[in-house]
This record gives C-alpha cells, sequence and structure tokens, in this order.
C-alpha cells in the first residue's frame, strides 16, 4: 500500500492531460465493449484517472433508484474501492459491465480523513470506521430493492480486509452470498518489502511510519502482521453462508506476496491469472480494468452460467484492448 501511493501520483499525471469526465466518452481507439443499447464499457485505466476529477459521481450504470433486481440475477451488487480511488475512478469498467448483464449495481465512498477534503481520494481512513460504512451501505441497498443478500465486489483493500472485517468481526456474512476480490489485500502486505521502513534505521523509520499510520491509517493496517489483521482472520478466512472468490495476479507490486491474497477455507476459489495465459501481465492496477478479470468476475456472481474465460494479452497499468 505504500508503493500504491507513489504509483497513483504518477498514474494521476494523466489526468492533467486527458479530457475531463464530461468529455470523456469512450473513442473507437479505446474500442469500448458495448452492443446497442448497453452501457459502453472502457477497459482502459485511462477512463478511471480522468473520472478522479468528479469522485461523488457514481460511475455509468451505478445506484439507479428504479433498477430492482430479476429472478436470473436477485443479489444486488456493491462495489468497493480500492486505497486512494473512489466509486468514480475505481469503476468506470466494473460498474457499466455488471449493469449490462442486468445486475442492479451500486457504489459508495468511504474513508477520506478530513485534512485531505479537498483532494479527491478515499480508502485512506481507519479501515474499522470504514467497514462500519460498508455495513450501511449493504443495509441501505437491502431496504432500496427489497433483496436478502448482497454481492460484494472489491479490489485491494476494497477486495480485501475491509469487507473481511465486515464479514468476520462485524457479523455482515449474514448479508452477502458471494465476495468476490480482485487484487485483494487479504492476510497484509510487505508492499514489496516497504512496509519494512518501520524496522529501517531505528528509530526514524518507525516515527515515519507512525506518522504515516496517523494521517492515512488505511496504509499501515493493511501491513503484514497489523494488528487488524490478526483480528481479523483471527477465526480463519471465510464464514459459512458466503462464496468466496479471489483474482490474483503474481506480479501484484503492492499486495505481496502475491498469494498472501488467496483465501483458504471451504467454498472458495482461488483463480490467477496466469494460469494458462502467460501473457495476462496485469499488476496490480491494471486488474481494475482488465477485461479478463472481469469475465471472472462474471463467472463468479454466476457460475450456472460460467464461460471459458479467454487467454488474450494484458499490458501492466494500460491493459490493451482487443
Amino acid at each position: 500500500m505504500f508503493r500504491s501511493a507513489a504509483l497513483a501520483a504518477v498514474l494521476a499525471g494523466a489526468l492533467l492531460a486527458g479530457p475531463t469526465a464530461a468529455q470523456a466518452a469512450p473513442s473507437s481507439s479505446q474500442s469500448p465493449v458495448a452492443t446497442p443499447a448497453q452501457l459502453p464499457v472502457p477497459f482502459d485505466l485511462g477512463a478511471g484517472l480522468r473520472a478522479m476529477a468528479f469522485p461523488e459521481t457514481p460511475p455509468p450504470g451505478a445506484n439507479d433508484p428504479n433498477c430492482r433486481p430479476s429472478p436470473q440475477h436477485p443479489n444486488p451488487v456493491v462495489l468497493v474501492n480500492p486505497t486512494f480511488a473512489t466509486q468514480a475512478s475505481a469503476w468506470q469498467a466494473g460498474a457499466p459491465f455488471l449493469r449490462n448483464l442486468g445486475y442492479c449495481v451500486y457504489t459508495f465512498n468511504f474513508g477520506n480523513p478530513t485534512w485531505i477534503s479537498e483532494i479527491p481520494i478515499q480508502g485512506v481512513g481507519d479501515i474499522r470506521q470504514s467497514a462500519q460504512v460498508l455495513s450501511a451501505t449493504v443495509d441501505r441497498v437491502l431496504a432500496t430493492t427489497g433483496a436478502t443478500k448482497v454481492d460484494l465486489v472489491g479490489h485491494s483493500q476494497g477486495g480485501g480486509v475491509l469487507p473481511g472485517y465486515y464479514l468476520n468481526v462485524l457479523g455482515g456474512a449474514a448479508k452477502v452470498d458471494r465476495f468476490v476480490g480482485v487484487s485483494p489485500s487479504n492476510h497484509g502486505t510487505t508492499a514489496s518489502e516497504l512496509a519494512y521502513v518501520r524496522s529501517l534505521v531505528p528509530p526514524v523509520g518507525r516515527a515515519f511510519y507512525d506518522a504515516l499510520g496517523a494521517l492515512a491509517p488505511a496504509l499501515t493496517q493493511q501491513a503484514i502482521d497489523s494488528d487488524l489483521m490478526r483480528q481479523t482472520y483471527a477465526r480463519g478466512d471465510t464464514r459459512p453462508g458466503v462464496h468466496y472468490t479471489t483474482i490474483v495476479t503474481k506480479y501484484d507490486e503492492v499486495v505481496t506476496p502475491y498469494d498472501q491474497q488467496f483465501l483458504n477455507g471451504p467454498d472458495v476459489t482461488n483463480i490467477l491469472l496466469q494460469d494458462g495465459c502467460p501473457s495476462d501481465r496485469s499488476e496490480h492496477l491494471s486488474t481494475l480494468y482488465s477485461e479478463r478479470v472481469w469475465l471472472f468476475v462474471a463467472n463468479a456472481l454466476d457460475p450456472a452460467h460460467a464461460t471459458a474465460v479467454p487467454c488474450f494479452e494484458v499490458d501492466p497499468f494500460f491493459p490493451n484492448v482487443r
């Protein structure tokens, strides 16, 4: 999670050269996946970067007050942001992709400390408090739609320890049918060894680490061996009644080592994107906008109608569009 801060800062520079969100209709060069009467789906990280300027604007297909779950897809889907992202920057592909499949899709923001309230990032506040926001969001979605359970799909923090805390500690498992974690921060990360700055040149390293945790608690809470990690997984990774899927890339440079992301327990499916597809070179950020990832998500949400996910080249950071 430490390295993700640097990556976010570098990639955000594309926002300055790109069009605004209001101008960001996908171009022919983006080749969005769409059929008549459906929403365009830009499998392009640039779409998320351009949406950073509008953090409170739900992505296309999300938060439709008139949407009611169908018999084919009775569970509304709640999308849970990664660290530093907003509902707008995270789900420009995922929300319309799932809406086109017939799901009612919901997004929200959380974890924005007051000292950065004017900066369009979220997901850096205390994860325990963010889990309370997730809990309230699930309750609101259930009340709005009349559904009995939701499905959760999240990325990084939003696919790992945050919903894990909600399920395992706050009792959210009773309200969740399927939980799909993409590049999830399960079990804690070394952040390509940057987490060990806490032991570098004592006491300077520890002081820096503690200051970082005070400013952005979610960063250090996702580090390996954090108190939050121990609390979340103290009684095992899973809870009865929930169907779990992880979607992981071995090239992840943020949640490391990558096999920390896999869950253990009954009713768990762990997917490694490179199994049978070595040309998929997704890293941590690109899995948000990878078409292959979202095809796997669709299968996880509706396994009765699962289809084979083809292998095709996926570049790091900015996934190739077929």
